[in-house]
C-alpha cells in the first residue's frame, strides 16, 4: 500500500514539528503504541499541544470534558 504521506499531513494535529513520522501515519501508531501512548490525532486540539500522549490523559480529556 503506498503512504498517502502530503495528505495526512493535512490532517495531521501533531505539533511536535520535528518527529521524523509525521504524516506517516502507521510509524506514528507503532510508536506510540510500543510506548503505551495514543497518537496526537486522537486527541482534541487543545489536549494534544501539551505532548501528554498517555493514555491516563485520553480518558481524562475525554471523561472530564465529556466529549
Amino acid at each position: 500500500m503506498e503512504c498517502r504521506k502530503e495528505e495526512n499531513l493535512e490532517r495531521c494535529n501533531c505539533t511536535y514539528d520535528p518527529c521524523p513520522r509525521k504524516g506517516i501515519c502507521c510509524e506514528c501508531i507503532d510508536y506510540h503504541k510500543g510506548k503505551g501512548q495514543v497518537p496526537a490525532c486522537l486527541f482534541p486540539d487543545d489536549a494534544e499541544r501539551t505532548w501528554d500522549r498517555s493514555i491516563a490523559k485520553f480518558i481524562e480529556v475525554y471523561t472530564a470534558q465529556g466529549r
